[in-house]
């Protein structure tokens, strides 16, 4: 299959080494990746621990609700940030890592509206939004007065 570049090289885009396949990381594939199709059983015993860690912090955080709000959320905190850390152990933990990285690159290359620009396309969007309002109001009006005049209900 034949990589497809931009004729602009100056133009942001995907990357052809990152195929659209790898998208597929959400979801069921995720669970596809434990049911066991030729992965790794280290990569499934981490994943499974991870899962383990966070079901417990879950757990801790409801069984233990006496206590104080603050100490179970620092809890649930650390125990996202050791299950995190179990995942990127993982070959589908490096995948995502790699993806948000390429994600982070193209939203760098964004060109975001500067402040007068945001000001100027929010002026406009009010403007025709009163407009259409404006309008609407003027076709309802129109409308009541022609169904009265032909029913001959009030006026």
């Amino acid at each position: 299959m034949a990589e497809r570049r931009s004729p602009k090289p100056q133009v942001g885009g995907s990357i052809p080494s990152w195929p659209a396949t790898y998208i597929k990381l959400a979801g069921l594939n995720l669970f596809r990746h434990l049911r066991g199709l030729g992965e790794n059983t280290v990569d499934k015993l981490k994943f499974l621990l991870a899962v383990l860690v966070l079901g417990g912090a879950i757990f801790g955080f409801y069984h233990f609700a006496e206590e104080s709000a603050l100490y179970r959320v620092i809890g649930m905190l650390v125990a996202v940030g050791i299950a995190t850390a179990i995942m990127l152990q993982t070959a589908v933990g490096q995948q995502a890592w790699g993806f948000l990285g390429d994600a982070r690159t193209e939203a760098r290359k964004v060109v975001w509206p500067t402040r007068k620009e945001t000001g100027q396309t929010t002026l406009m969007v009010l403007a025709m939004a009163i407009l259409i309002a404006i309008l609407l109001w003027l076709f309802d009006s129109f409308l009541s007065w022609a169904v009265s005049y032909l029913t001959g209900v009030g006026g």
